[in-house]
């Protein structure tokens, strides 16, 4: 965000940490009957032009056509990705390439089940103490506040405390990947535990491939965290992507809120350097253990807790096929013919042509890395 002079509160999109911890932005695609949807790649929707801002839509023919000049990550012109873009990946790749595309076309609905969502977490978090507002006026001052935010986490979890929403950052195949964990605890055998938060409309638990999202994305925060604290995320990395000037000074309220919590610091670059140092110098440990809670909206219940196993080659190998994507070696993916069921609740499955094609493009491409020599 731009300086503007003036002091104004900064949403969480500014910030750089708009992922949403809970994913409850597939929840509502999670159909517990979908094994039995008759749902079919070949039935054309209503449309398939792509609504856009402007009076005339664009087909996805030429939407692909400028894909070709750039990469996504240019072409949509993004400085790092949010765990749950990956994660969403893991559901359908071409859903996050409209959504990309088309920012602010998610339906009322399926709004409101973020929304309730992000309450129940809220209410978790005030559980562990109460949330300070800082008015912010650039966008070092909102990644400032991330930075306290860690540095006041680190002594609790040096006691063996639990926190909760913790901010992780690293670079990844090259590039910056932002996320929040929902909760840092230890386990009775002192073991530092990571545990998601899922809400459910339904009393259920979900489908084996919402399932399968879901521990792709813990075991991403894992990776990231655990990079963190062995020292191998540095703040060149950071202000590479970001590009972030260190040397600007923080506005006056971050200031007072980096007084009040006992930091001494007058520019982001003095606030990154204590955070990297106390990361490393803290002796926390690598993240043992992943679990997955699942939480009925409407009654609080438990409907139960998966155990989830991380296996570092599985994520790399999977994390290098989705940057593929991102990087413009390849054009995005829609789900398989067996797995047409998601298709059902999709806000973009009117205009999808991969579904109206019976699981192609239109046309084909040259791959982008060869038109890039």
């Amino acid at each position: 965000m731009a300086d503007t002079g003036e002091e104004e509160t900064v949403s969480a999109e500014a910030s750089g940490f708009s992922d949403v911890s809970d994913s409850e932005f597939l929840e509502f695609l999670d159909l517990e009957d979908a094994q039995e949807s008759s749902a079919s790649f070949s039935k054309p929707g209503p449309s398939s032009k792509l609504p856009t801002k402007d009076p005339k839509p664009v087909s996805l023919q030429d939407w692909k056509r400028g894909l070709d000049v750039s990469s996504p990550m240019e072409r949509f012109h993004l400085k790092y990705l949010n765990v749950t873009d990956l994660s969403t990946q893991n559901w359908c790749e071409l859903q996050v390439a409209y959504g990309k595309e088309l920012p602010g076309f998610l339906a009322p609905e399926k709004a409101a089940v973020l929304d309730i969502g992000a309450s129940i977490h809220l209410a978790r978090e005030l559980e562990l103490g109460d949330l300070v507002t800082v008015p912010v006026t650039t966008k070092e001052d909102t990644w400032a506040i991330k930075f306290l935010n860690i540095l006041s986490m680190i002594p609790t979890l040096q006691s063996e405390g639990c926190v909760r929403e913790f901010p992780v950052f690293g670079e990844v195949e090259g590039v910056l990947i932002v996320g929040v964990i929902d909760e840092l605890h230890y386990t009775a055998k002192g073991e530092l535990e990571l545990a998601e938060l899922k809400t459910r409309r339904r009393p259920m638990l979900p489908s084996e491939a919402q399932r399968k999202k879901d521990y792709f994305q813990v075991s991403i925060y894992k990776y990231i965290f655990d990079c963190m604290v062995q020292g191998k995320v540095t703040p060149t990395h950071l202000t590479h992507h970001t590009k972030l000037n260190p040397e600007k000074p923080l506005g006056p309220s971050v200031l007072r809120h980096a007084q009040q919590g006992g930091f001494s610091v007058k520019s982001l670059g003095d606030l990154m350097e204590l955070v990297f140092l106390s990361l490393t110098l803290s002796d926390l440990p690598v993240i043992d253990t992943l679990k997955v809670e699942y939480v009925h909206q409407e009654t609080a219940t438990v409907l139960g807790t998966e155990i989830v196993a991380f296996e570092v080659r599985e994520v790399r190998e999977k994390v290098q096929h989705y940057m593929a994507y991102w990087m413009g070696h390849r054009e995005p993916q829609g789900v398989d013919v067996e797995e047409a069921w998601k298709c059902r609740t999709c806000s973009y499955a009117d205009i999808c042509e991969w579904k109206r094609n019976g699981g192609v493009l239109s046309s084909t491409l040259e791959p982008l890395a060869k038109k890039a020599k």
